[in-house]
């Protein structure tokens, strides 16, 4: 299983938190990008955001939680992310910004809050590389992991065997949550790892 460490709720400023994240034997560094309209949050400047990663040595992992994606494409490509996800509900032509990704080499996601149906975006997944299932509701680091995923894992385990892609789980994951989630194939975990000073450790807790 991967662990990705999300930067959003730390204790230290975003610049000295990314800084030790990449200190650590985390596999990748998980961006939260927010435009205030989407989720309610605003949380970067998107001329300021590469200063965050001008050290950086991990892949870096893009969730966009913005209205039309696609209009801030060409500036954080230079950024080099690995896989971008997307909420569906926000991006009108999906397609067309999946192909785009792929011209780019940039792995593609999609995002499911809690409350959306699964069902429905069916159609997307033969063209997506991971699924990053919601198990809080966007916007806001600290929350604790709903129940209710566990029955929604199990739904979406059966439409990965039919078009084979990945399952990351993102929201309220501790070395507890894990346990029962420790059949995909890699994890989000933000505050559980970035509110304590010793990163290495909590993230040591969730291989075990």
């Amino acid at each position: 299983m991967k662990i990705t460490v999300s930067y959003i709720s730390s204790i230290y400023d975003t610049k000295k938190t990314i800084d030790k994240i990449n200190e650590t034997s985390a596999d990748a560094i998980h961006a939260d990008l927010m435009d205030g309209f989407y989720c309610g949050t605003k949380n970067f400047d998107i001329n300021y955001l590469p200063t965050y990663f001008s050290d950086n040595k991990k892949d870096i992992e893009l969730h966009l939680m913005l209205n039309n994606p696609s209009s801030y494409l060409d500036k954080l490509i230079s950024l080099k992310p690995s896989i971008i996800y997307i909420h569906p509900s926000t991006q009108e032509s999906i397609i067309n910004f999946f192909l785009k990704l792929d011209e780019l080499n940039i792995k593609k996601g999609i995002a499911i809050n809690p409350d959306e149906d699964i069902s429905l975006y069916e159609h997307y997944f033969k063209y997506i590389d991971r699924i990053l299932l919601m198990s809080v509701y966007p916007g806001k680091g600290g929350q604790k992991f709903l129940s209710s995923t566990i029955p929604r894992l199990n739904e979406l385990m059966n439409y990965k065997n039919k078009y084979n892609f990945e399952i990351y789980l993102d929201g309220g994951i501790n070395n507890k949550v894990i346990k029962d989630v420790n059949f995909v194939d890699g994890v989000v975990s933000g505050s559980y790892i970035c509110q304590s000073k010793d990163y290495e450790k909590q993230i040591k807790s969730l291989r075990n």
